[in-house]
């Protein structure tokens, strides 16, 4: 059975929300940490509320959780528990509901197992696997659990985000195969307009997973805003579902400084945005390195009637 598809009510375009650890940083957060912002989950819980809700007053009809960073095996090296570290899970969509504010749908974020890592693999999908099978296996014994408590506080949809294997997806799918009334978006991060960050060929993983009954939405996030609209093109031209891009400003992640170098999007993300729904997107928003001034601009390029 089909997952209910939470965009159905949406007459045309969806804007989703820009990037919550920029925004955090630029609010005086530091993100220096292996938790990256699921870190203000512990010690900072209203300020995120902020961000959601100053993304929903640019215009965002979507906030993202602050659980992309967040997991048992990561929050078990902070001392908390299973029992504790699922809490923390299910606040990161609470205080996602507090900022939208019933106007704007939650969104849950499901990091890939590289942002675990805290050292850059999700810009390679090398994750140092001695094979796929080992591979497939425990990356579906990671996922499970947090998506399930994820899941389980009741977002509008789960965001599987910065996706960078064709493994990983087919590990997220068995996931899914588990929670057959939650939908989801999959957007994997991408080299250039044609490949996943592992090299393999963007249209391969958009017919990988565009058909899985729980997916509403598939496309690209967090890759360079010069590459995404032919993956839009590529997405919108396969399976029978919405296309979700969210691209960054551009530049090189250093992993090391945890910071972004360089920037492709100078004058905002408006005139990007419309260029990307011409192509075929329907939810559109940005990611790291952007914040509220971008999105109000692409809301208002996208809706200038409203």
């Amino acid at each position: 059975m089909s997952a209910t598809d939470p965009f159905a009510a949406f007459p045309d375009v969806v804007v989703l929300d820009g990037g919550l650890a920029t925004e955090l940083e630029a609010r005086g957060a530091d993100l220096s940490d292996d938790l990256w912002s699921a870190r203000l989950l512990l010690d900072d819980p209203g300020l995120i509320v902020d961000v959601h809700r100053s993304y929903v007053e640019e215009g965002a009809d979507v906030v993202i959780g602050a659980s992309y960073q967040a997991s048992f095996e990561g929050l078990e090296r902070r001392g908390l528990d299973r029992p504790a570290a699922a809490a923390l899970l299910e606040r990161s969509v609470e205080l996602a509901r507090e900022g939208a504010a019933g106007r704007a749908l939650v969104a849950a974020s499901v990091g890939p197992y590289g942002a675990v890592l805290a050292n850059g693999a999700e810009y390679t999908g090398d994750y140092g696997f001695d094979d796929q099978d080992t591979a497939r296996s425990s990356l579906r014994d990671f996922h499970g659990p947090r998506a399930e408590a994820l899941a389980a506080a009741g977002p509008d949809v789960l965001a599987i985000e910065t996706i960078p294997s064709m493994v990983e997806a087919e590990a997220l799918l068995r996931v899914l195969d588990t929670l057959s009334d939650t939908p989801a978006w999959i957007s994997f991060s991408c080299q250039d307009g044609g490949h996943l960050n592992d090299g393999t060929p963007f249209e391969d993983a958009v017919d990988l997973v565009a058909d899985h009954a729980a997916v509403v939405a598939v496309g690209a996030n967090c890759t360079s805003p010069t590459a995404v609209p032919r993956l839009v093109e590529i997405a919108a031209t396969r399976g029978n579902t919405d296309v979700v891009v969210y691209p960054n400003r551009g530049g090189v992640w250093d992993a090391r400084a945890k910071r972004w170098t360089g920037d492709d999007l100078p004058r905002g993300l408006g005139a990007l945005a419309v260029e990307l729904r011409a192509r075929g997107a329907r939810l559109i928003g940005g990611c790291c390195g952007t914040g509220p001034s971008d999105i109000r601009n692409a809301a208002a390029a996208l809706r200038p009637a409203a």
